[in-house]
């Protein structure tokens, strides 16, 4: 993320430079006081305030003409409960900080995604996740949280409001800002991991029965020669790339399994095995289909972008997450499989992106990642979202006059 002075005005660019605003104001406020000033400045303005932590949205989720308000000074772990498995933390607190302070409780995070440099109420807000199908994304994890809304109060949200914890796991920052989170962790573990390289066959053959029976399984399925590369994936030496996948496969072991940083076989602290490193050089739209048509939908896909898509170069990656209840997650009541697909900075790729959303949303019903590229309407989000109106609702209580929203939200959420 950037964020520089130009002049009177403020300049904000996301962490891959696709999204972008100038906010009449940044702010970086130091405590929740300081939060609330802000709020209440800018609804008495009649304006708009968005939050940010990283910037990792590839969306305009970010975007705001009014306050934009940083959490840079907003980070770090407050507390560790190992007896009640929570920790507490600031808004702005790295994926990635939780680690060592949890480890030496004896705790982790119940799951990671392959990035852990998101500020976590960013990655919960639009419920980022790991992979797995006993497990949920990063939003799933909260118990507790406090909430600065629209009229510049602090409302404190708990487990005694089933309901309203379950619209504050996935908010997409529409109902406030969240000024300190608690999280459910679990005990410390280490992963260990295999990596393979699989044929389109091997694929059909092993891909749905090792993430129903591991702790988790994923690849990046390459539609070109040239696309392990993009990622950094090591294919194995002399074999064909194209319609062959990198496979990442996962299983737990005791905290104390002593590290082994066997090449292609490692074993490690969880915190350590689950991030890889990117370059910035994608674009990315990320859809969830239900997990009983996993291989309908993976085939369905390969066969788009082999067929007739030339635009279709960077790998596929496919995942799995578990059920959960929160109101606009896309796990909302169903196990999935985790669709990605990217397009090139400084191309052209929408139709390319677009033909993906008519397959997966006209034909699988798909439902979309908040930070991800995506093309959901208004009418779709309460067809394929069962709780989205109840979020509607809460979302109007605690912001009436649609402070939180934005151009890319209002069309559907006002």
């Amino acid at each position: 993320m950037s964020a520089t002075s130009q002049g009177t005005s403020r300049f904000f660019r996301n962490w891959v430079g696709n999204q972008s605003c100038t906010p009449r104001d940044i702010r970086s406020p130091a405590d929740e006081a300081e939060v609330q000033e802000i709020v209440r400045d800018e609804a008495a303005r009649g304006g708009q305030v968005r939050v940010v932590a990283t910037g990792h949205s590839f969306t305009p989720v970010h975007l705001t003409s009014g306050t934009l308000i940083g959490l840079d000074r907003l980070h770090g772990v407050l507390d560790v409960d190992a007896e009640r498995r929570r920790v507490t933390a600031l808004p702005g607190t790295a994926i990635g900080a939780f680690g060592e302070p949890l480890w030496e409780h004896g705790l982790a995070l119940k799951n990671q995604g392959d990035i852990d440099t998101q500020g976590i109420t960013g990655a919960m807000g639009t419920a980022t996740h790991g992979s797995g199908l006993g497990y949920q994304h990063l939003g799933a994890a909260l118990r507790r949280c406090r909430v600065v809304t629209g009229d510049g109060e602090v409302v404190e949200i708990g487990e005694d409001d089933p309901d309203l914890l379950h619209a504050a796991q996935v908010s997409v920052g529409m109902l406030g800002v969240i000024t300190e989170v608690e999280l459910e962790v679990k005990e410390a573990y280490a992963l260990r991991e295999e990596v393979a390289q699989w044929s389109i066959g091997e694929i059909r053959e092993r891909f749905v029965p090792e993430s129903e029976a591991r702790r988790h399984c994923s690849m990046f399925w390459c539609p070109t020669d040239e696309s392990a590369a993009l990622y950094g994936l090591e294919m194995e030496p002399g074999r064909p790339i194209r319609d062959s996948a990198f496979i990442r496969i996962y299983d737990e072991a005791p905290a104390d399994t002593p590290a082994d940083p066997t090449h292609r076989r490692r074993v490690d602290r969880s915190y350590r095995v689950f991030p890889m490193v990117y370059d910035p050089n994608f674009h990315e739209l990320e859809y969830f289909v239900r997990w009983d048509r996993a291989l309908e939908a993976f085939e369905a896909l390969r066969e788009l972008m082999l067929a007739s898509q030339p635009a279709a170069v960077f790998p596929m990656e496919v995942r799995s997450v578990g059920r959960d209840a929160a109101m606009l997650s896309p796990q909302h009541g169903q196990d999935t499989i985790v669709l990605s697909v990217s397009g090139r900075p400084g191309t052209d790729y929408w139709d390319y992106l677009r033909s993906v959303d008519a397959l997966l949303g006209g034909e699988f019903d798909a439902r979309v990642h908040w930070g991800k590229l995506h093309f959901l309407s208004r009418e779709q989000l309460l067809e394929r979202y069962p709780r989205a109106q109840d979020f509607i609702d809460v979302r109007r209580r605690l912001d009436p006059e649609g402070l939180f929203l934005n151009d890319h939200l209002r069309p559907l959420f006002a």
